[in-house]
């Protein structure tokens, strides 16, 4: 006598969308790992302030991120017992994201040049960032002629503006 009750199975289909194929760049944009930001820019530990760059569009915009740890070199002494990223920080590591932008847009043979600060504008900063932020800066083109590149940039951490600032820098050879 056999006691096994066959059992169905429902009719499950797949969780699957189709996209249609986009034109142009992905809205999603291009991700540029720590490898290639070295690659792109000379800064190195511990003033390297971006750990990837995600949704980059060349000559457009791009969003780096740092992953903010209480190993953070300056952690030590800004401030002891009440660590904060100090914000002329926050806006080294926006010049870092629009610096890989630049390089990334004219290309490789422009990589291992400076980019170089020329004005900050409007700075502004709106709450602490500290050890255990994703610091997210949305950095874009506002215009470049020349050597000579502009951009506006907002950090933020889970979606919220923490700081922000408009910008300009020149890209040059280094100095030998």
């Amino acid at each position: 006598m056999d006691t096994t009750t066959e059992q169905t199975q429902p009719n499950i289909e797949p969780l699957t969308q189709t996209v249609p194929p986009q034109e142009g760049p992905s809205a999603e944009g291009e991700t540029i790992d720590i490898a290639r930001i070295m690659h792109a820019i000379p800064h190195r530990y511990p003033f390297l302030m971006i750990d990837k760059i995600v949704n980059m569009v060349r000559n457009q915009s791009a969003v780096g991120v740092k992953s903010v740890t209480v190993n953070e070199p300056f952690f030590q002494g800004h401030f002891p017992g009440h660590p904060v990223m100090p914000g002329v920080l926050i806006i080294e590591a926006m010049a870092q994201t629009a610096a890989v932008l630049v390089v990334e847009t004219l290309g490789p043979d422009w990589a291992g040049r400076v980019v170089y600060f020329m004005s900050v504008e409007g700075a502004k900063f709106r709450r602490p960032v500290v050890p255990g932020d994703q610091l997210r800066i949305h950095c874009s083109k506002e215009r470049h002629r020349g050597p000579v590149w502009k951009f506006h940039a907002v950090a933020k951490v889970d979606g919220v503006a923490v700081a922000e600032a408009t910008y300009s820098a020149m890209i040059m050879d280094r100095a030998s």
